[in-house]
């Protein structure tokens, strides 16, 4: 993860896809903008999600068994998801080099602090 990060960055500023942090108006408003940009991308692999879904309904009405219609929609859509994910991750790292978090560190810890919980889903 280290890598890709390192990697993010710098492809960021050779792309000028830098966060601007020019002015605080700037900065707030090239921040907003990615944020929408992020959640687009999310809703991009929400997208290639339902696909998925359709089509695996739509073999099943063909008689199909659901499982291997599933299995058959999840390769459908395995490349296109793959993408809308790398755009996610790569708009995800963005705000990671932004705010100069290490993002091994912040997931690890994060993932301690879930599997500490008192009230974790069952």
């Amino acid at each position: 993860m280290k890598e890709l990060q390192i990697f993010s960055r710098q492809y960021q500023k050779e792309m000028g896809w830098d966060i601007n942090a020019e002015s605080y108006s700037q900065t707030r408003e090239s921040l907003l903008n990615n944020y929408m940009l992020l959640t687009t991308e999310i809703a991009e692999v929400a997208e290639e999600l339902r696909k998925a879904f359709n089509q695996t309904q739509q073999g099943i009405l063909y008689g199909m068994d659901e499982e291997k219609a599933f299995i058959l929609a999840k390769a459908t859509i395995k490349e296109d998801i793959g993408k809308e994910l790398a755009d996610s991750l790569a708009y995800l790292l963005k705000f990671y080099n932004y705010f100069d978090i290490d993002i091994e560190e912040s997931f690890y810890e994060k993932m301690a602090e879930v599997k500490a919980r008192k009230n974790k889903d069952i």
